[in-house]
């Protein structure tokens, strides 16, 4: 029995000291969403707020890292006539419409992400 703990014990190092390498060669997963590298943020076309009469703050649940917030953003920036800026720190979403969007069109957008909508408040 002693020696089952120690040779798990001694696996236990080998893989620490694995993970401490691999996170300083850039090749560990670095975030909950895996990977080190960040995934591309998609940028809207249109940035001018006057053309998005609409605003709403959506809190969004599940978000833990940058990475996270980048594939929210993205999510609701691929909704047309949507901009989206999200606040991690806020677990908050600014979005900025050019139409009105109904809530669980926000919610689906979301889901498919791997995200909740907490709720939301609109803004004209």
């Amino acid at each position: 029995m002693d020696k089952l703990i120690i040779l798990a014990g001694a696996l236990l190092v080998v893989y620490a000291v694995w993970q401490t390498v691999q996170r300083f060669r850039g090749r560990a997963k670095s975030s909950c969403c895996g990977g080190a590298e960040a995934p591309t943020r998609k940028t809207v076309a249109d940035t001018d707020e006057s053309h998005y009469p609409y605003r709403y703050r959506l809190a969004v649940g599940g978000m833990r890292c940058s990475h996270c917030a980048v594939n929210v953003e993205n999510a609701l920036n691929a909704m047309p006539g949507v901009w989206a800026k999200v606040q991690l720190a806020k677990n908050e979403a600014d979005v900025r419409t050019k139409q009105p969007v109904d809530e669980a069109a926000f919610s689906e957008a979301l889901q498919k992400a791997g995200y909740t909508l907490d709720s939301s408040a609109a803004s004209a």
